[in-house]
């Protein structure tokens, strides 16, 4: 896929609905459900990322993101729980490869929304699009050695555990292991249907 077509269709991000969810841009207006476990160490241990130091950091967060979006540079979805209306998290594409037609996927959960099958339907919702609508071969997604949690999710998704990369990455003063899971699109497919 061209790397114009992946800006067309982002910078129009679509929305994604499941039984459960609504998958669409986030909005500054998010900035409260966002900060409720942006602000969490407990949330941002395994991320890339550190606690939200108060909700106006948030807010110029999301602010920020609009021109992202707006461009066609950002393939994260805000996750939206239909029956509260409320975001609960966030699941995109981490970075694109169109080299090889490939993706990584990331997501993040707001704790009191997990172990119910939130983060499978979303993750499950946004490999769907990416092999359906990008056309991708294939998709991974990466965890830091612990977040055994996150590699469950993964695993339910139809994905296969492909190993560890030893201090792959340096994230918060320290190297990390790295685990990562991948899917390809025929194995989706044969599992989950497009």
């Amino acid at each position: 896929m061209k790397f114009e077509k992946i800006k067309s269709i982002f910078s129009r991000i679509p929305v994604i609905e499941t039984p459960r969810l609504l998958l669409r841009k986030m909005r500054v207006t998010d900035a409260k459900d966002m900060f409720e476990y942006a602000k969490r160490s407990d949330v941002t241990r395994y991320l890339l990322w550190s606690p939200h130091p108060n909700v106006d950091h948030t807010r110029e967060y999301l602010g920020f993101l609009q021109s992202q979006y707006k461009s066609g540079d950002f393939y994260d979805w805000a996750i939206i729980l239909k029956e509260k209306n409320k975001m609960i998290g966030t699941c995109g594409f981490t970075t694109i490869d169109t080299v090889n037609n490939s993706a990584e996927i990331g997501y993040v959960i707001n704790p009191a929304y997990r172990n119910i099958g939130i983060a499978t339907e979303a993750v499950t919702a946004v490999l769907r699009f990416g092999f359906s609508e990008m056309g991708f071969q294939r998709i991974e997604a990466r965890y830091m050695v612990g977040n055994s949690a996150s590699r469950r999710v993964m695993e339910k998704c139809g994905m296969h555990f492909e190993g560890i990369h030893l201090s792959s990455m340096y994230v918060k003063e320290k190297y990390v292991d790295v685990g990562i899971c991948a899917i390809l699109r025929e194995k989706f497919i044969r599992t989950f249907g497009l």
